[in-house]
C-alpha cells in the first residue's frame, strides 16, 4: 500500500470523527501556544532590561572605596577616604582600556528656587560624565573645564528637578537656584531619560563641577567614587584588571593584601539580570510544556480508542493483503496529522496571545523564530512518540481474531 493511499485513509478516518480529533488537538494547541507566549514574554523582558542597561551605559565601571577593619570594627565603605584625585589621574593617564573617566562626589538635600523646592541629589562630576552615563544636553551648555578649575557655582538640571522648580514651563537656563544655601547658576538642562530597570528616576539629579561640590558643599578633598567607561563592552574585564593593577600600585598595597577599593560594572548587573530572566523563561516554558505532555497523552488515549473501535476494519485490511507495517503507518500518520495540525494552530494562537499581551498589558515581548520551530518540532515528536505504541499494537493484531471482534 503506497503512502498516498495511507494518507487518504488517515484523513478520511479523522474526517469521520471531527469533534474527537479537535478535542485531541486541543491539548497540543494549548501547549504550543503557551510555550510560544511564555518564551516571547521571557525574551521580551530580557531584551527590555538589556536595552535599559544599555541606555545607562553598558560598559560603565564604578570604583568605590572598600570597607576596612580598624580595632576589630568593620568600617562602612562610605566612610572611607581611600580614593584621591591622584587615583583618578593615574587611571586617566595609564589605563589603555578606559575610554572616559570622571571623579564623582555627591550630596543629597533640598534645592530651592523662589517658592518652590524639592529633594534631590547633586553630583559633582566632569565633562566626561555625560557621555559615560548617556546624558544629553537639552538646552544651554555644559559647564567648562575652566568652571571645574575655578570651582564655579554652576550646574545642569535633570527634567524631574525642572518640573518641580519651574512648574509653569519657564526656561531655567541662566536662573539661580540654591542647594544647601549654595547658589548655583543653571547653565543647561538634560534630556529626560525616565526610570531605569531598577525603578530609579534618572532625571532627579543636578550635575555640577566635582571641585565645586568637594569644596563648597562637602568640604572634602577625597573622592567618593570614580566613574569610567571601557573602550567597548567586550573590554570591560580587561579594563577592570588594568584599573585594579593601577590602584594597587598607587595605594602601595603589598602582594596578598586585600584591595582597599571596590570595582563594579554594569556588565555584571546585565549578566545577573539576564541569567535571572533566562531562568524564569525556562521555568515558564517548562510549566507550559506540561500542556504538551498532557496533549501527547491525549493522542495516545484517543489512538487506543480508535484501534479498539476499528479492530474489525484492521482485520479486514490484513485479510486482503495489508501488512503490519501498513497498519502501523496508517495509525502513525493519523497521530502525526493530529499533532502537526494542532501545532500549526497552536503557533498561530501563541503569536496572537503574545501580541495581545503586548497590546493590552503593555508587556514587552519578543517572538524568536527558534521558539516557533522548537515548539513545532516538539509537537511533531510528541505525535510520533505517543502515536507509535497504539499504532504498533494495531499492526500486531491477528487478522482472524480481529475479524471476530465484536
Amino acid at each position: 500500500m503506497n503512502g498516498t493511499n495511507l494518507f487518504k485513509i488517515a484523513l478520511r478516518a479523522l474526517d469521520n470523527n471531527k469533534m474527537r480529533g479537535f478535542l485531541t488537538m486541543l491539548g497540543i494547541i494549548i501547549g504550543v501556544a503557551s510555550v510560544i507566549t511564555m518564551l516571547a514574554i521571557g525574551q521580551g523582558s530580557k531584551r527590555s532590561i538589556q536595552s535599559q542597561i544599555s541606555e545607562m551605559g553598558s560598559n560603565i565601571i564604578t570604583i568605590q572605596p572598600g570597607g576596612d577593619r580598624r580595632g576589630g570594627v568593620r568600617l562602612d565603605a562610605s566612610s572611607m577616604e581611600t580614593l584621591k584625585l591622584d587615583d583618578y589621574k593615574a587611571i586617566r593617564n595609564q589605563a589603555r582600556y578606559v575610554d572616559m573617566i570622571s571623579p564623582t562626589v555627591n550630596s543629597s538635600g533640598q534645592v530651592i528656587y523662589g517658592a518652590n523646592n524639592t529633594p534631590t541629589t547633586v553630583y559633582g562630576v566632569n565633562n566626561d560624565y555625560l557621555n559615560i552615563r548617556k546624558y544629553t544636553i537639552a538646552e544651554g551648555d555644559i559647564f567648562s573645564e575652566q568652571d571645574i578649575l575655578a570651582s564655579a557655582k554652576v550646574c545642569l538640571l535633570g527634567q524631574t528637578v525642572i518640573d518641580e522648580l519651574f512648574p509653569n514651563g519657564e526656561n531655567p537656563v541662566g536662573k539661580v537656584i540654591r542647594f544647601n544655601k549654595i547658589p548655583l547658576v543653571i547653565t543647561g538642562t538634560l534630556v529626560a531619560k525616565g526610570y531605569n530597570s531598577m525603578g530609579m528616576d534618572q532625571d532627579n539629579l543636578i550635575l555640577a563641577p566635582y571641585t565645586t561640590i568637594q569644596k563648597r558643599v562637602l568640604a572634602i578633598t577625597h573622592l567618593q567614587s570614580i566613574t569610567c567607561s571601557a573602550l567597548r563592552e567586550e573590554y570591560t574585564e580587561e579594563a577592570i584588571d588594568e584599573i585594579t593593577e593601577i590602584l594597587r600600585e598607587t595605594h602601595k598595597l603589598q602582594p596578598g593584601t586585600d584591595n582597599d577599593f571596590q570595582i563594579r560594572s554594569t556588565q555584571e548587573l546585565s549578566e545577573m539580570l539576564a541569567s535571572t530572566t533566562d531562568m524564569m523563561t525556562i521555568l515558564l516554558a517548562a510549566v507550559a510544556g506540561i500542556s504538551l505532555l498532557v496533549g501527547g497523552i491525549g493522542i495516545m488515549n484517543i489512538m487506543f480508542v480508535s484501534v479498539t473501535e476499528r479492530t474489525r476494519e484492521i482485520g479486514l485490511r490484513m485479510s486482503i493483503g495489508a501488512k503490519g507495517r501498513d497498519i502501523l503507518a496508517q495509525f502513525l500518520i493519523e497521530a502525526i496529522l493530529i499533532s502537526v495540525t494542532g501545532g500549526l494552530i497552536g503557533v498561530l494562537f501563541g503569536i496572537g496571545a503574545a501580541l495581545l499581551v503586548n497590546v493590552i498589558v503593555h508587556f514587552p515581548i519578543y517572538i524568536q523564530p527558534w521558539s516557533i520551530i522548537l515548539s513545532f518540532a516538539v509537537c511533531t515528536f510528541t505525535g510520533v512518540f505517543f502515536g507509535w505504541y497504539p499504532a504498533q499494537k494495531a499492526s500486531e493484531l491477528d487478522p482472524i481474531e480481529a475479524l471476530r471482534y465484536e
